[in-house]
């Protein structure tokens, strides 16, 4: 029996997988193709922040973007999860941003480098309070919204996303063993913008939860 605090996933779990345009109308704003098998890639547990903390615009970014995603979070371990079985492995959800530093993004894209610059940074994971999975019965049919100093940017269901949770699960863990712990983040709908300092994001999943947070810029 573990003695670790599901409920506090962010400080004891060990890794981030992060799927990339998982939502169709995401990819075509930011001019990608439609992908045909999940675009996965990782952050370390040094990328979340809590609330009453501020994101921090790294110092080589003038262009970072908020993406708001449904977080699923991993109560039990396996490896090649059949799909039938993936929601067995779900203790429940967060609310997360996946924050990108778009220019640097960009860039990598151009020279067909890794990501990481632009997604792995200190506290480019912002994550609400853990939700339990009797909260969300359907996780496939979830309201995510996200403002930015009051003004609605993004707005979308995850009945939009192209690759479902079970999915997911499965696929991942086809190559990566999933731990208790593990946060997955499934994708952005479309509406994603620059910030800047001094901003205040506040984003929600309809009738569950919100969250709120500052920019500030990294010292």
């Amino acid at each position: 029996m573990t003695t670790r605090n599901i409920t506090r996933f962010w400080e004891w779990g060990r890794k981030i997988i992060c799927i990339g345009r998982n939502y169709a109308d995401h990819a075509k704003e930011l001019k990608n193709a439609i992908p045909t098998e999940p675009v996965v890639f990782l952050k370390p547990p040094s990328a979340y922040v809590r609330e009453g903390s501020p994101i921090l615009v790294p110092l080589y970014t003038s262009n970072l973007h908020h993406e708001v995603e449904l977080g699923v979070v991993i109560g039990k371990g396996g490896t090649s999860i059949p799909q039938a079985a993936a929601m067995e492995h779900v203790a429940g959800y967060a609310l997360c941003l996946d924050m990108t530093a778009r220019d640097i993004q960009d860039e990598c894209k151009s020279k067909g480098l890794p990501w990481t610059m632009a997604k792995a940074f200190n506290t480019s994971c912002p994550v609400s309070d853990f939700i339990p999975k009797e909260r969300i019965p359907d996780p496939s049919s979830v309201k995510l919204w996200l403002k930015v100093n009051d003004h609605l940017r993004q707005s979308g269901c995850t009945s939009q996303m192209i690759f479902s949770i079970p999915y997911l699960i499965s696929y991942i863990s086809d190559f990566i063993t999933l731990e208790e712990g593990d946060l997955i983040l499934t994708g952005t709908p479309k509406g994603v913008s620059s910030v800047q300092e001094h901003d205040e994001l506040q984003a929600g999943i309809e009738d569950v939860i919100t969250m709120n947070f500052k920019v500030d810029r990294q010292e």
